[in-house]
């Protein structure tokens, strides 16, 4: 990956916010590197070389600043338009894809033998697929003894380490200190969880702005009723992890640059799963800047873009669950699909169990999602659905129980697409609405949706899907936008209707 080494020089001379995640700097003289609004005293330009991300620095043989922390930066935003499959790739590892497989694994999921894959990483992202995902293990265990109270035991396992031995010897590597004396290093700084909390405190850092009112409102209008529930203040719900229940919930902090995530889970295992699950389902990896600038060029995007700063794509705990939401969704209201899902999980979810009890603000969430195996194996004809539409969904449920469907980033879009609209009853709607917000496809895109194509002054679909080129590869952001604009401008009575848009 191309880097403007005197661009970079300019952002760190300025600590520039805008750059932070962006690239890392490593200083040749002290071995540390650091994130672009590192608080140290800037090293003159010969002593610095830059890297386009984490994982790159560390495999050249720098060290982590301690000082502006490089596991609290927001992401490295995805390398689109550089390549696709290194995307791809890199969303898989986020999700655990390299914790319990090998690289040649990887590289098979995706379709491509080993060597290329490792070879577009070394130029995408300048370091190999095992690289950034021991990197990936190594920060994440380095947040959790800078913000939690948990064991060192704990930690290791919760960062994805196969043993507190690699775990060790991963931080003595990467540190030169042990991890009980780093975390007497931040408890001199006043940092760390207290000990004894029921619940796990964690920041989940992104690059501002964000439109919170947007996304709880978004997520709100669809929450399913006894598993999630969104308001201004908060967003909860219900999750399986670990092999038992949990509970989960997101707050905003004003003027902050993150998110806070309190988890009350039926163990620490898998915790790392949990953060980047909850990083996906508010878009927390986006570059608003340029988004912004990409999509503001349109005249006819433009006013939206000023009027909602830092819009994200509201995604998804779970692929699976959103695809039953969506196809739920389809003829009907929001409103409509919501009382549907709701039934669904009454009568087919497990019932909510949870180590220490429900926390405060929880008292409404009563269920967890219905596994795929269980919904394949279920009679749905009672939920007041169609019989085609609970066919739908039986369908897709063994699909994706026997690995025919795979709702993870291990296909393109289209490719996703086309095997989504193999589902009898599925359509091309359904297919991109599932891709843009279960999958992260940020160029997803329901050209046929009639609350688009209304904000636009009722054109046609294949009008907007012309006109929607031009705004690639963010098709998914233009979207939202005018999903808000459309559901902002229309008259109550508007607002609930649909034809399979607007009620995924």
């Amino acid at each position: 990956m191309r880097i403007d080494e005197d661009a970079c020089y300019r952002a760190l001379e300025t600590r520039d916010r805008r750059f932070d995640g962006r690239f890392f700097t490593g200083v040749r003289s002290t071995g540390i590197y650091c994130r672009p609004i590192c608080p140290a005293r800037t090293p003159r330009r010969e002593r610095c070389v830059f890297f386009p991300s984490a994982a790159a620095a560390q495999e050249a043989g720098y060290r982590p600043c301690l000082r502006c922390r490089p596991e609290a930066s927001p992401g490295t935003p995805a390398w689109l338009g550089t390549s696709a499959l290194v995307s791809r790739a890199l969303r898989l590892i986020a999700e655990g894809a390299l914790d319990d497989a090998d690289a040649p694994a990887l590289a098979a999921r995706l379709g491509v033998g080993e060597r290329h894959l490792r070879r577009l990483f070394l130029r995408h992202v300048g370091a190999s697929p095992l690289a950034v995902a021991q990197t990936r293990r190594l920060l994440f265990a380095k947040k959790l003894l800078d913000e939690t109270a948990l064991s060192i035991t704990e930690v290791a396992l919760s960062s994805g380490f196969s043993s507190v031995r690699r775990f060790n010897d991963a931080i003595r590597a990467a540190y030169e200190r042990s991890p009980r004396e780093l975390r007497k290093a931040v408890s001199k700084r006043g940092g760390g969880g207290a000990g004894g909390a029921p619940d796990i405190a964690l920041r989940l850092p992104f690059r501002p702005p964000l439109d919170w009112g947007a996304l709880a409102g978004f997520l709100g209008a669809r929450a399913i009723p006894g598993v999630e529930s969104a308001e201004p203040g908060a967003y909860r719900r219900t999750v399986r992890v670990a092999g038992g229940h949990g509970v989960v919930e997101v707050r905003p902090e004003a003027g902050e640059p993150y998110l806070l995530a309190r988890l009350r889970l039926p163990g620490t295992e898998g915790l790392i799963h949990c953060a980047e699950r909850l990083r996906r389902l508010f878009d927390l990896g986006a570059d608003p800047d340029a988004i912004a600038s990409h999509l503001g060029a349109d005249p006819r995007l433009a006013p939206r873009v000023l009027a909602m700063p830092g819009v994200r794509v509201p995604g998804a705990w779970d692929g699976f669950e959103l695809a039953v939401r969506a196809i739920l969704g389809q003829q009907v209201s929001v409103r409509a699909a919501t009382q549907l899902a709701g039934r669904l999980v009454e009568r087919h979810g497990e019932p909510l169990a949870v180590r220490g009890g429900l926390p405060e603000g929880a008292e409404g969430l009563r269920f967890v999602f219905p596994a795929p195996e269980a919904l394949a194996a279920a009679d749905l004809t009672d939920l007041g659905l169609p019989r085609a539409r609970a066919a739908t969904i039986t369908a897709l449920a063994a699909r994706v129980a026997s690995g025919e469907v795979a709702l993870d980033a291990s296909r393109g879009l289209e490719e996703t697409v086309r095997a989504l609209c193999a589902v009898p009853g599925v359509g091309a709607w359904t297919a991109h609405y599932i891709a843009m917000r279960a999958l992260r496809e940020p160029d997803a895109f329901p050209a046929t949706d009639l609350g688009l194509r209304r904000a636009l002054g009722g054109i046609s679909g294949a009008d907007l899907a012309a006109m929607a080129e031009a705004w690639r590869p963010w098709r998914a952001y233009a979207a939202v936008l005018l999903w808000t604009a459309d559901a902002q401008g229309a008259r109550p009575a508007e607002r609930e209707v649909s034809d399979g848009s607007l009620a995924g």
